[in-house]
């Protein structure tokens, strides 16, 4: 059965499609069959991917019931559902649908089946779209940029989580935090991640995302890190946060 992972922080610029993106490509080069969810209207995961012109089998036309889309092959063992800009009226248009945080489980649980993992990119805010995420989901992965005011946003997201655990999914739970754009010689580098550990003890992966220039730079090109600069200290840092995570997953 797969399992079903968001990626949320109502925080911008934090790493979350770029972590999306390198852990499902992680996951899929360790032989685990993985489905990318695009759920931000910006659209950065499809663009990434080069899926930008996908206007078909997109997850905008999946949640106004139009179809179930059919995921694209990026390559073995990694498949993708893109979105478009007009997911940015979803919520608005959705507002009186019934079950309106419950249509994104709807299309999982149609196409999940081939699948080990399934990946949700949730947008920069805790609205419809990242309920929906939430409510799908087994577990929350939050990437926490290296930075004082990305961990005060933290609370609010506990928040949210405990409200979705108690009205639409009794079994999400947080699977972890993981600090990224990290720079261990910035004191306020190293104050954050003791700070966040002190808060979440052992949900803090030990893994560390390194502030790595390899990662802005692949998206233009439409790679994962891997293939765009399979030494970087971008892509050591996310093989060794995919292992973690599996590892914790098997323990």
């Amino acid at each position: 059965m797969a399992k079903i992972y968001a990626f949320c922080n109502h925080k911008g610029g934090v790493g979350k499609t770029t972590s999306v993106i390198n852990l499902g490509v992680g996951f899929s080069r360790r032989k685990q069959k993985t489905l990318l969810i695009d759920l931000d209207p910006q659209s950065n995961l499809s663009q990434s991917l080069g899926l930008e012109e996908k206007l078909e089998n997109n997850i905008y036309g999946g949640l106004k019931g139009s179809y179930i889309p059919e995921p694209f092959e990026i390559s073995k063992n990694l498949h993708a559902i893109p979105a478009i800009l007009d997911l940015s009226g979803a919520e608005l248009e959705l507002a009186a649908v019934p079950a309106r945080e419950l249509l994104l489980k709807e299309i999982i649980d149609q196409v999940k089946k081939p699948y080990d993992v399934i990946l949700i990119d949730c947008p920069p805010s805790l609205g419809l779209l990242t309920m929906n995420a939430l409510a799908a989901a087994d577990e929350v992965f939050i990437p926490v940029q290296s930075e004082y005011l990305a961990v005060h946003g933290l609370k609010k997201i506990m928040e949210t989580i405990d409200i979705v655990r108690k009205r639409l999914n009794n079994k999400i739970t947080l699977g972890g935090l993981f600090l990224t754009q990290y720079d261990n010689r910035k004191v306020l580098n190293r104050d954050i991640k003791e700070t966040v550990g002190e808060a979440f003890g052992a949900k803090v992966f030990d893994t560390v995302i390194r502030n790595n220039i390899a990662l802005a730079e692949a998206p233009v090109e439409q790679m994962d890190i891997y293939r765009y600069k399979k030494d970087s200290a971008g892509a050591l840092d996310y093989a060794a946060l995919t292992r973690e995570i599996l590892q914790k997953n098997l323990a």
